[in-house]
């Protein structure tokens, strides 16, 4: 087969605009468009080397479902994973679905092409006993005190708000002191609000109070060693020396305590759609892997207690 041919000008231009509409009326990231872009732009790049011609928003309304077949066995042939090839193709029928919109013209054939099956994988999250002991020894695992009591803060906060690593560490100095119910800015640029633990603020006051940095309006909350913003490789870096003290598995990461927080909340009677609303998903079908996750550890339980197991 031949290489792929650069974009036509009129197809260049139909992709910038389907974007921008992504972008502006449905709220994605600037990760999110950037992966589109790339999704589209390799299916485009295969149909002109695949037909020996760039492909235009006219050449699509002949695509077949052959086409869409030949599209996934080629990223397939590449490596690309199952998942990664299922997502990659519901980032071009939705660009196909715009494009037959526009035109007017009738590509339900090609859409009826069904991505492949993956095995969605299940979040980690610890035991509600271990993500106690996790945080108990984050208060001393460091020689330096304020470097300690940071790290207990950063971690109680996203286990108590089940924050992602990257809203915790983007909090400043004007978020303090922390309110009852504090607005995160996730992805996509959703806000949620997220009721704050007094156990967190308490872990957030004790840090500031050895912190040795002076908590200015627009610099980052919780500091490193030197002064500037913490990153989040120096965080994961002392979860790795943690979970390995006390004998935790290496999914015992940062983001498993926001998984944690999900769970632990699901187990104690939480309903679904005030868990979605607490992390932020977009999607309930996004939230509902934690009923997987319940039912597997039910099971687990269940195998070790039952007498007859």
């Amino acid at each position: 087969m031949t290489a792929p041919l650069a974009l036509t000008p009129a197809m260049a231009d139909a992709l910038a605009q389907w974007l921008q509409g992504q972008s502006a009326a449905r709220d994605r990231s600037a990760h999110t468009i950037a992966a589109y872009r790339d999704d589209v732009i390799a299916f485009l790049g295969f149909l002109g080397g695949y037909h020996a011609q760039g492909a235009t928003p006219a050449s699509l309304a002949g695509l077949r479902q052959a086409d869409m077949r030949a599209f996934a066995a080629a990223e397939r042939g590449r490596g690309l994973s199952a998942r990664s090839l299922a997502r990659r193709l519901s980032a071009v029928r939705s660009f196909l679905r715009w494009m037959s919109d526009r035109h007017g013209y009738d590509l339900s054939a090609a859409l009826s092409m069904r991505g492949p099956r993956y095995q969605r994988s299940l979040p980690r999250p610890l035991a509600v006993a271990q993500a106690r002991e996790l945080l108990d020894h984050a208060r001393q695992h460091h020689d330096t005190p304020w470097i300690a009591a940071r790290d207990a803060a950063v971690l109680t906060l996203l286990y108590g708000c089940g924050l992602r690593i990257s809203e915790g560490l983007a909090l400043c100095g004007r978020d303090w002191p922390l309110p009852d119910v504090l607005t995160i800015r996730g992805k996509g640029g959703r806000e949620r609000r997220v009721p704050v633990l007094p156990v967190a603020r308490d872990a957030i006051e004790t840090y500031l109070r050895l912190c040795p940095y002076t908590l200015t309006p627009d610099e980052a909350l919780f500091r490193g060693a030197r002064g500037g913003p913490l990153r989040p490789g120096v965080l994961e870096g002392a979860m790795a020396r943690m979970r390995q003290s006390l004998g935790l598995p290496p999914t015992a990461t940062p983001h498993a305590l926001r998984h944690s927080f999900a769970t632990h909340l699901l187990s104690a009677g939480g309903d679904l759609r005030t868990i979605q609303e607490l992390l932020g998903h977009a999607s309930l079908s996004t939230t509902q892997v934690y009923t997987d996750v319940d039912d597997v550890r039910l099971l687990e339980i269940y195998r070790r207690a039952h007498p007859r197991a």
